[in-house]
């Protein structure tokens, strides 16, 4: 593994340790030439599915999208880290278990707004805004009016209320 800090190859590890999940392995490392420690995390390589873009060029799933995605939307709101990687690990979990070849990257978008409606209003609206490309201000009125119907029905959530789904 390459040290992060001076670039030498060779290391030793320090410590070792399942994530909850046992879905990976977190290692500390130390750098045999500055002896600066750093965090791997290891994960078995899934075969994922190829994403469809909008416009029909084809790229690999990539996980780190999507929790980049979401933790922009979330900036300033009480949605733990935690909270996060799992809504992302059941969504790359949703798509490994189609185990289908290919999917549409409107199928992972939906999949990520839906999560953050069922955790954290103002993050699904920041998300929203986005990926809709709101045109203009009445697009996002739209969408909070929409909010505002559902959560007078009592089938939204908010992190503020308490009442967030983990």
């Amino acid at each position: 593994m390459k040290c992060p800090f001076c670039g030498h190859v060779e290391d030793k590890v320090v410590d070792s340790r399942l994530r909850r999940e046992g879905d990976a392995i977190r290692r500390r490392r130390e750098c045999l030439s500055c002896r600066r420690r750093f965090t791997t995390h290891e994960r078995v390589e899934d075969i994922l599915p190829m994403v469809i873009k909008k416009d029909n060029r084809r790229e690999p799933f990539d996980r780190k999208k999507i929790m980049d995605g979401m933790v922009r939307a979330c900036e300033k709101r009480s949605v733990s880290m935690d909270t996060i990687e799992a809504i992302v690990d059941r969504i790359e979990r949703k798509f490994q278990d189609r185990m289908e070849k290919e999917i549409r990257s409107e199928e992972i978008g939906e999949e990520v707004m839906r999560a953050l409606h069922e955790t954290d209003d103002v993050a699904y609206v920041r998300f929203a805004s986005v990926y809709r490309s709101f045109k203009d201000l009445n697009d996002f009125m739209n969408e909070l009016e929409e909010i505002l119907k559902l959560r007078e029905q009592g089938k939204t959530k908010t992190v503020d209320n308490k009442e967030a789904v983990p």
